[in-house]
């Protein structure tokens, strides 16, 4: 029988979440519902210290708004809990002490003073950051380099301590990654981590092995800026549970900025977003802006993640949720980092707001348009005006752009581009075309369209030159979609008005 794919993503509750870490929930995403396997969302919270309020509230409600629901969290529950690393404490010691037992690490009473003095003795031009490893380990405080009653004696006075993995000292150690094949790495290069924390908590190093052996994770995919600490983890696995039992492993690229990896300042720096939703950050009375309140899809941030570092190996660009799952392998994940463009963030905005409905649309633009202070009293009117402009917009707020003159009527007007053309005949023509506008029996464009270019003929006046005052006449300048469709959702009552309006105006 086929191991169930049980992939998760286990992020710290220490800020927002960066569009880096959203990907890496998307890829792991993918290829669980790929495969017909489980998503799982793992809260990382062993540094206390560190903690955000509200941190981990963000987190399920940006996964919620990008459509990648977990199947098992903390919020959602599960077989394998708590899904909470700060509820498992007890589960780690028992593992730490293990490994002390089969000599594969070690307890270290070492205070912060002990190891800044270590750091300034063996720091050199050459060795700029010193390590505690197999070097300095015999010159500190530990159960390595004291006698054994003496470690007796400070675990029995509760002295504080950190347990240490005693990594090899010249051991070549393979990891087979899904998408950068094998990768090698020399024991010598990895110091001797700290596995359990004085608070008795434990590190990440500790945790992320004995709740991926417990949740029988299948797979585990991260940022290649957790590859250094690859042979820690290996070891570990090899150590607790036994190399077959290691769930497979894959680094995602970095996505790269306009200087370097992206991080979380160069929204502030460049000016776009780094973040899918708005973080606000209470304790620096900081907020910083996302892509969701920029008014981005979610839909189009999701198509636009994937493909930053994967392709299907064709040209197409635009893909559903659905599609991207059907498509999607770790294989095709590229080796090397994919820089973020924000024009072509935009562009695929664009192309969703294209891509979907009026229905789909409706909600989204009432919001923005409610924010603006007007009220969306007829649906029916809306649906119309966001099929007629949704080609225009980038992204949400641009809505209220190409159509707040539906809400609002003209309170001037863009008299100077007519002026040199306006006359008594073209009045005439407005003042007759009101007229003909009430007794039109059926309202619509094409009816408005034809009751314009007739009377137009009778009056020998070219179309073309009554088009840009009547639509000035409707919304005060020279834009918006085709006139004849902003007369058709106005409807007869408004667009009558707003000419007779206008007309006193031209006058003056």
């Amino acid at each position: 029988m086929q191991q169930e794919v049980r992939v998760r993503f286990a992020p710290s509750p220490t800020g927002g979440l960066h569009i880096g870490g959203v990907r890496t929930v998307l890829y792991n995403y993918l290829f669980a519902k790929k495969h017909n396997g489980k998503f799982i969302l793992r809260i990382e919270d062993t540094d206390q210290s560190r903690y955000v309020a509200g941190a981990e509230e963000y987190i399920y409600e940006t996964l919620s708004w990008c459509g990648l629901v977990p199947d098992e969290s903390p919020k959602h529950g599960g077989n394998y809990g708590p899904y909470r690393q700060s509820e498992r404490k007890e589960l780690y010691r028992k593992y730490a002490e293990q490994l002390i037992s089969a000599g594969q690490a070690y307890y270290a009473f070492d205070t912060p003073e002990d190891l800044e003095k270590m750091k300034l003795r063996v720091k050199t031009d050459e060795n700029t950051n010193p390590q505690y490893d197999h070097s300095v380990r015999m010159e500190m405080k530990n159960s390595l380099s004291l006698p054994a009653s003496e470690v007796d004696q400070l675990l029995s006075a509760s002295t504080p301590y950190v347990i240490r993995i005693k990594m090899p000292e010249n051991e070549n150690i393979t990891l087979h990654d899904m998408i950068r094949g094998e990768v090698h790495f020399h024991s010598h290069i990895a110091d001797d981590k700290v596995l359990l924390k004085a608070d008795g908590m434990p590190t990440y190093h500790l945790a992320v092995v004995v709740d991926d052996y417990l949740m029988k994770i299948t797979h585990a995919f991260r940022g290649e800026e957790w590859l250094p600490s690859a042979p820690v983890h290996i070891l570990l696995w090899r150590y607790l549970f036994g190399e077959d039992a290691m769930p497979e492993w894959a680094h995602f690229p970095l996505i790269l900025g306009p200087s370097g990896k992206l991080s979380k300042r160069d929204g502030a720096k460049y000016g776009f977003p780094v973040f899918a939703m708005s973080w606000n950050d209470k304790s620096k009375g900081e907020t910083t802006e996302g892509f969701r309140e920029r008014g981005f899809l979610p839909e189009a941030l999701i198509n636009l993640l994937a493909l930053l570092g994967w392709n299907d190996g064709t040209e197409k660009e635009i893909f559903t949720l659905e599609e991207l799952i059907d498509s999607f392998s770790i294989e095709k994940v590229h080796k090397g980092g994919a820089k973020f463009d924000f024009d072509k963030a935009k562009w695929f905005n664009h192309e969703w707001i294209k891509k979907l409905s009026a229905d789909d649309l409706a909600k989204k633009v009432k919001t923005v348009i409610s924010g603006k202070g007007v009220a969306v009293k007829d649906e029916k009117q809306l649906y119309k005006i966001i099929s007629l402009v949704k080609d225009r917009c980038t992204v949400l707020p641009d809505f209220w752009e190409q159509s707040f003159f539906f809400f609002r009527e003209p309170d001037q007007y863009d008299t100077e581009s007519i002026k040199a053309k306006w006359g008594e005949d073209k009045k005439r023509f407005f003042e007759n075309f009101i007229k003909e506008l009430g007794a039109i029996p059926e309202w619509g464009s094409a009816f408005i369209e034809s009751a314009f270019k007739n009377l137009a003929a009778v009056c020998n006046i070219k179309p073309g030159e009554l088009q840009l005052p009547f639509r000035i006449m409707l919304v005060g300048g020279k834009f918006g979609p085709p006139v004849f469709d902003i007369a058709d959702v106005l409807g007869k009552k408004e667009t009558i008005e707003r000419i007779t309006k206008a007309l006193l105006k031209f006058d003056q």
